[in-house]
Parts: structure tokens; C-alpha cells; sequence
């Protein structure tokens, strides 16, 4: 079970963060943490499953709420609010100092854009981002584009995007991919949409392909983060 972990935001305002250990027997050295997208909050399937997941294969998971969906509310908060708040859930990492390795940031759709904003503004000492389904553009508004700041990112990155996720499609990333100055990576997930979900049609259990996301996940993190 995941240990509960409060954050400060502002004066009289906190989030719950829940952390998952890492297995001790497969231990990566690396602690994640991502933010959950604008329809759903932590508890969600999608992101119980990730961090499950991704703690059982060695790497400390934190998923946290932003303050809106802590309040009960459906409307996301400004940017700013955003932002602040997933400072928030970083600065209390450090300073309970959980893992105690290297730290990573990202989360599903909207989680990852506030966790590349941050990266980009430069204020916080993270050394790489994993996007769960970045959402490049609201669906069917493709002259929306959400990179511009992209490019200012230092560390490390890698894009896990559906063939199919209507907010923009590995075939949009990959110019804008080709144009960072900082590494990035791209998994393509076959027949996914936006979080990943395949058509039964297309011949691949959900299952093994949410295993195959997840074992690239675990693969770059150790690979591009493995300690000399």
C-alpha cells in the first residue's frame, strides 16, 4: 500500500501525495513523480496502475492531487496554481528526501505538459521527464501547439504517445521531438489513443501492451540514469 505524504501549497492549503516504495530486490536508484491529468485524479486506474507498476520494477512512484481535484473540484486551476503545485509536491520530495536518488517528473496528459513548464522555467533541480500521452494540441485544434517551452528543457525526456491520441499523434511529435537541444525519446504505442487503450480488433491484449509501455518506461529510466 502506498504511504500517504502531505504537501504544503500555500498557507492553509495542502495536497495528499501517496508514495510507493520501491521493490527493495530490483532497486533503480530513481524516484518518479507524476501528475495526474485534467479528467481524473490520483486514485484513478491509469495512474494506480502506473505507479504499481512501475514501483514493483525498482523505482520510487509519487502521484499526488493538485489542489483542484483535492478541493472537489472538476475545472482545473491556472497555470500558475498548477505549476506551484507540482513545485510543492517536488520540494517536499527533496526535502523528506525520499529516494534519495535521482529525481524524474511527468504524469498523464496535463500532468506531464505542468511537469515540462516547470522543467523549463528552470527552478527546480530534476534530472529528467517522462510523458504519459503529451498533449500537444486540444483535440481537433492542431494550430494549438503546446512546445514552444520545450525547447528550453535541459534533461532528458521521453514521450510515450498512442498512434492514436486525438491530442496529438507521434507523427506531430516527431518534428518538434527532432528540434529539442536536450535528449528525447519517443515509444510509440501502437493502436493506443490517449491513455493508451488499444481496439480489440487490432489482435493486442490491453494487457501486454500496457507491460510493453512499462517496461520501456523502467528500460530508458535505467538506461539513460544508471548510476557508473
Amino acid at each position: 500500500m502506498p504511504e500517504r505524504m502531505r504537501v504544503e501549497v500555500a498557507p492553509d492549503k495542502e495536497v495528499i501525495a501517496l508514495v510507493y516504495p520501491a521493490a527493495k530486490p530490483y532497486l533503480a536508484d530513481i524516484t518518479l513523480i507524476l501528475g495526474h491529468g485534467a479528467g481524473a485524479d490520483q486514485t484513478s486506474g491509469f495512474m494506480t496502475k502506473f505507479a504499481t507498476e512501475l514501483a514493483a520494477r525498482g523505482v520510487n512512484t509519487i502521484t499526488f492531487n493538485f489542489l483542484y481535484t483535492e478541493q472537489g473540484r472538476r475545472v482545473p486551476d491556472t497555470n500558475n496554481k498548477l505549476e506551484a503545485c507540482f513545485r510543492a509536491v517536488v520540494e517536499t520530495t527533496r526535502e523528506k528526501k525520499i529516494g534519495r536518488g535521482t529525481l524524474v517528473i511527468g504524469g498523464k496528459s496535463m500532468g506531464g505538459r505542468i511537469a515540462s513548464q516547470i522543467a523549463a522555467a528552470g527552478s527546480l533541480n530534476v534530472e529528467g521527464l517522462v510523458f504519459l500521452g503529451y498533449p500537444l494540441h486540444p483535440p481537433g485544434k492542431v494550430n494549438q501547439i503546446r512546445a514552444m517551452h520545450l525547447s528550453a528543457i535541459k534533461v532528458p525526456m521521453l514521450f510515450v504517445q498512442g498512434s492514436r491520441d486525438p491530442f496529438g499523434t507521434p507523427d506531430e511529435l516527431q518534428p518538434i521531438i527532432k528540434t529539442l537541444r536536450a535528449p528525447a525519446d519517443l515509444y510509440v504505442v501502437e493502436g493506443g489513443d490517449h491513455s493508451f487503450k488499444v481496439l480489440k480488433r487490432g489482435g493486442i491484449p490491453q494487457e501486454d501492451t500496457s507491460k510493453a509501455v512499462l517496461d520501456r518506461i523502467e528500460l530508458w529510466l535505467r538506461q539513460t540514469f544508471a548510476n557508473p
